[in-house]
C-alpha cells in the first residue's frame, strides 16, 4: 500500500501535515545522487506526490518527472506540486513506459528513480473504485479508469482454471481452486458485480477454521484480482530494467514494495545487476562481467514500530535500493 498510506508527523512536512511511508529513509537513500546542479529524479508511481514534494523541497535545483497511470493522481499532484513550477514534469503513463517518457521529456539519463508500488490510499478510500473489500462497491479495481478490463470482467468471464491460477500466483491463496469453483457456480445464478457479493463468496469458500484467523479472508483474492486487472507484475518486470538502464553513474534507485511477489521481483532485478557474471575461476576479472550496481540496503528494510503505530498501512512496506557504480561494458 503506498502514499500513500500516509503517516502523520515527523520528517519533511507535506500537504496536510502528512508524510508518505518511510519518507526519511527514501530521502536518505536517494539524496547522495541528487546533489549536483540540474539533477533529475523520476517518481514512477506518483500517487499523491508526497515523496515527490519532499524530494523537491530537499533539493532546490532538482527537476522531477512524475509518472502515474491514474489520471486523478496526476491532477491532485499537479495541484500539490504547483509551487515548484517548471521544476516538475507530470506524465499520465504506466511505469513501464519509462523509456518513452524519458525520450519525450529530453532526459534519457537520470540521477534517481523511485518506485512506490501497489494501490494508493486514495484509491482504497474512494469506495466507488472497488479496491477495498471492507465496503460494498462496483467490482472495478482499475487504476487507469480509461482501460477496459475490470475485476467484474475477470470474475465473470475467466474460466475456473484461469481464476485458480490468478488467485494462486498473485494472491498466494491456498484455497484458490475452492474459491474459483464457487465463483463459477455463483455467477451462473447471476453476474457478480459488487465487492460485497464477492467477499461473501470467498468467505463461503474458505473453511470456517481458517476464516477465524488472519484478517479478512478476501484480502488475498482482492490482491490477486487487482494485480491481474492492472497487469502490475508484468509492468514492474519491464519497468525495473528500464529504470536501471536509465540511471547515470552515481544514480540511485529506491523501491517500496508491499507484498512478497513485488519484493521478490525487485530483489532479483537489483541483485542481478550487483553481482559479477563471469566464471568464478578467472585469474583476471573481465570488465564486461563486473557488476554495474551496488546494493545500498542490506536486504529489504522495514518501517519502524513508531511509523507502523501511526499508520498500520505501512506495516507491509519493504524498501530496497541500489546505486550505479559503472557503465555496462559490451
Amino acid at each position: 500500500m503506498r502514499e500513500n498510506g500516509t503517516v502523520t508527523g515527523g520528517g519533511a512536512s507535506t500537504a496536510g501535515g502528512h508524510v508518505p511511508v518511510m519518507l526519511e529513509r527514501v530521502l536518505d537513500l536517494l539524496g547522495p545522487a541528487l546533489t549536483r546542479p540540474g539533477a533529475v529524479a523520476v517518481d514512477a508511481n506518483l500517487g499523491l506526490g508526497g515523496h515527490a514534494e519532499a524530494l523537491l523541497a530537499a533539493h532546490p535545483s532538482l527537476h522531477l518527472i512524475g509518472i502515474d497511470r491514474d489520471a486523478t493522481a496526476i491532477e491532485r499532484s499537479a495541484a500539490r506540486l504547483a509551487p515548484y513550477g517548471e521544476r516538475i514534469t507530470l506524465v499520465h503513463a504506466v511505469s513501464d513506459e519509462l523509456p518513452e517518457v524519458l525520450r519525450r521529456t529530453g532526459h534519457p539519463r537520470v540521477d534517481a528513480v523511485l518506485f512506490d508500488l501497489g494501490v494508493s490510499s486514495p484509491q482504497l478510500d474512494e469506495t466507488e473504485r472497488g479496491f477495498a473489500y471492507a465496503h460494498d462497491a462496483p467490482l472495478d479495481m482499475r487504476m487507469d479508469r480509461d482501460q477496459e478490463l475490470t475485476a467484474e470482467h475477470v470474475v465473470n468471464t475467466y474460466s475456473a482454471g484461469e481464476l485458480t491460477r490468478i488467485l494462486r500466483e498473485y494472491g498466494e491463496e491456498r484455497f484458490a481452486s475452492r474459491i474459483a469453483g464457487l465463483i463459477v457456480r455463483e455467477r451462473r445464478k447471476a453476474a457478480i458485480t459488487s465487492t460485497g457479493r464477492l467477499v461473501d463468496i470467498v468467505r463461503a469458500a474458505i473453511p470456517a477454521a481458517t476464516r477465524r484467523t488472519g484478517g479478512n479472508p478476501a484480502k488475498r483474492t482482492f490482491q490477486a484480482l487487482r494485480i491481474e486487472v492492472n497487469g502490475e507484475l508484468a509492468a514492474l518486470e519491464r519497468a525495473l530494467p528500464a529504470a536501471l538502464d536509465a540511471l547515470a553513474v552515481g544514480g540511485r534507485i529506491a523501491v517500496l514494495a508491499y507484498h512478497s511477489l513485488e519484493d521478490r521481483l525487485v530483489k532479483q532485478a537489483l541483485v542481478a545487476r550487483a553481482k559479477e557474471t563471469g566464471p568464478p575461476d578467472l585469474p583476471i576479472p573481465i570488465p564486461a562481467h563486473q557488476p554495474s550496481f551496488r546494493l545500498i540496503t542490506r536486504g529489504a528494510e522495514l518501517p519502524g514500530e513508531e511509523e507502523i503505530a501511526r499508520n498500520p498501512r505501512a506495516a507491509s512496506a519493504r524498501l530496497r535500493a541500489a546505486e550505479r557504480i559503472r557503465e555496462p561494458v559490451d
